[in-house]
């Protein structure tokens, strides 16, 4: 039992992970979320770590700041099977989104993309994607 006390909540790494998902596809530091916050850097490190639980008020104020709702953090969380739930007929299927925003290739597509403000032109990058895709898939 004392060990488990060493160990990070299964949750709060979780929760954890997506605000370091959502600050980075951003583009923000951890020292400019901080500064939002009214904490330092070395605070959000141990809220992205999950070793310190982010307290209710503190998520709200965090997902104010990067521009999500509060749900957003516990989406596709450990040991969330309820059935019904809003998001939860992708929630299997939604761990290659945060698998390709961690890497780097992925966050610098994504960051590129939203800077396109023009819909036809989204529409455009977004078939050419498609079109390379379905070009490697024949090979």
């Amino acid at each position: 039992m004392i060990e488990n006390k060493k160990r990070p909540n299964p949750i709060d790494v979780h929760v954890g992970s997506r605000i370091r998902l959502r600050r980075t596809m951003l583009g923000m530091s951890q020292e400019k979320l901080g500064e939002s916050l009214g904490i330092t850097f070395q605070q959000i490190q141990k809220y992205e770590k999950g070793t310190n639980r982010v307290g209710a008020s503190r998520l709200q104020n965090i997902s104010s700041i990067l521009n999500v709702p509060v749900s957003f953090f516990f989406e596709d969380a450990p040991g969330d099977q309820s059935p019904g739930l809003s998001g939860m007929a992708e929630a299997s299927s939604s761990n290659y989104v945060v698998d390709f925003l961690s890497s780097s290739e992925g966050l610098q597509l994504n960051r590129a993309f939203v800077k396109i403000t023009d819909p036809k032109v989204r529409r455009k990058v977004v078939e050419l994607v498609k079109a390379l895709a379905a070009e490697a898939d024949s090979e």
